[in-house]
């Protein structure tokens, strides 16, 4: 059984774009990219142009997968020295997390590359077609209200400089559900992409980009000229019956995590062996990021999974664009180690596709930082033990971190009483939350998008 042609996204004007592009004939690649480049304009408390990603793609002529790493790049390469970030605080699910904004945080962007990269290998409509649903976006989208919950508590990211007002009513207060997002002028940011995708990394907005940082910033255009995508062949680990492909080099190590869960039961909820062995698998420290994800599949069997993100945002848009500016070197989680300037940074994301006899399955992809790996793994569990992606993604989900378990409602007491048993302090939340991830998916079964998040599927 072949997986159903389809997209699920972040948002439904992001889902609907996919839909319309597979309509009009284009391939997983068309649709996958076009729904990138409108989640930069209807998602942007999520991603943006100026962020980075990770896909993955399934040819299916050629029967091959491929890896795309289009992630932000570490500035400095001239020697331009990195000033001090602005440190902001972030209160999220009852935890202050510490994180800078400002022009020292931004790297070099990798979504304009990344896009023309998918498209030059596997898009079949022109060049302009698949970037007009994300210009058609860029005069202004429904502000959801997943995004509308989530705005309180990132406003210090997003209320400073341009974002004090693209965030906010007229009379000041901070935009509602069903209210219009706009960025003023990005719509000139779209246009300039579909004419010439390298003018973000050798023309007009490239300079526009470092001269708005030009202050404590360290990018430089060489930077920028120097920047490539980078693909690969994927990790595969066989997982209960199946084979998982996935980049295989993220920072918490999701194929790593998925073998240490390989055998036993596929209800998280109601099994307590399960949940335990699940719970030891995922001990990592707990942080935030900001990301989003899509999925797309096409009559023909190819499939893509991007997953891309901003960070919170640094505060800094470029002047005439109307483009938010990464923040990805003031993500506390992903600094591991020295920040060398020319190397590509470390993520916890990881679109993957999941193959049974040699055939794919299912590709998904998740949002959410360090709820990436427990998000995907618990939905694998539901869909490899047969459920469809919308009621594996709806399903209740947990999150371990040292010495506490998060749960969403709906954990039997067996499962409850048998993480306390085992000294853990168990926070129960009281409904679904964005704070457990965002999962996007399609199966043989169907797809399926995360309520959590605002989520749209749409099979077509």
């Amino acid at each position: 059984m072949s997986m159903l042609p389809g997209v699920a996204a972040g948002h439904p004007t992001t889902a609907r774009a996919g839909a319309e592009i597979l309509h009009a004939g284009g391939s997983a690649a068309d649709a996958a990219v076009a729904m990138m480049l409108v989640s930069c304009a209807a998602e942007t408390i999520f991603t943006g142009l100026s962020g980075g990603g990770f896909a993955i793609y399934y040819d299916a002529a050629s029967r091959q997968a491929t890896c795309l790493n289009f992630f932000v790049q570490i500035p400095g390469t001239t020697g331009r020295a990195r000033g001090d970030g602005v440190p902001i605080e972030v209160i999220f699910v009852g935890q202050q997390v510490p994180y800078d904004i400002g022009p020292s945080t931004v790297a070099v962007p990798g979504v304009p590359a990344g896009a023309k990269r998918i498209w030059e290998r596997w898009g079949r409509l022109a060049w302009a077609d698949v970037v007009a649903p994300g210009l058609a976006a860029s005069y202004g989208t429904p502000f959801s209200q997943a995004h509308a919950d989530l705005l309180p508590l990132v406003s210090q990211a997003m209320h400073v400089g341009d974002g004090d007002w693209v965030y906010r009513r007229p009379d000041g207060a901070f935009l509602q559900a069903g209210d219009v997002l706009v960025h003023e002028d990005q719509h000139l940011a779209y246009r300039l992409l579909a004419q010439d995708p390298d003018a973000f990394y050798h023309g007009a907005f490239a300079h526009a980009m470092v001269e708005a940082v030009a202050d404590g910033g360290a990018l430089d255009l060489a930077d920028l000229e120097t920047y490539e995508v980078v693909e690969s062949e994927p990790r595969v680990v066989s997982w209960r019956g199946t084979q998982v492909a996935a980049r295989g080099d993220d920072l918490d190590d999701l194929l790593g995590t998925l073998a240490e869960v390989r055998s036993g039961g596929t209800d998280v909820r109601s099994d307590p062996d399960l949940a335990r062995s699940l719970v030891t698998a995922l001990r990592a420290p707990d942080r935030r990021a900001e990301t989003t994800n899509c999925v797309a599949v096409d009559a023909d069997g190819n499939a893509c999974a991007i997953t891309t993100t901003l960070g919170l945002g640094s505060g800094v848009w470029v002047p005439g664009y109307g483009v938010h500016l990464n923040s990805m070197l003031g993500e506390g989680e992903l600094i591991r180690g020295e920040l060398v300037p020319g190397q590509r940074m470390g993520s916890m994301m990881s679109p993957l596709l999941v193959f049974a006899d040699g055939e794919p399955v299912i590709v998904a992809g998740a949002a959410g930082g360090s709820r990436i790996r427990p998000a995907l793994i618990q939905c694998l569990l539901g869909m490899v033990g047969g459920l469809p992606p919308q009621q594996a993604i709806d399903a209740p989900r947990l999150n371990a971190v040292p010495g506490l378990v998060r749960l969403e409602p709906g954990f039997s007491e067996a499962v409850v009483g048998a993480l306390r048993q085992q000294g853990d302090e168990v926070a129960i939340a009281d409904t679904l939350a964005p704070y457990f991830g965002g999962v996007s998916a399609i199966s043989t079964l169907g797809g399926g998008a995360d309520v959590r998040r605002g989520g749209t599927v749409i099979v077509v």
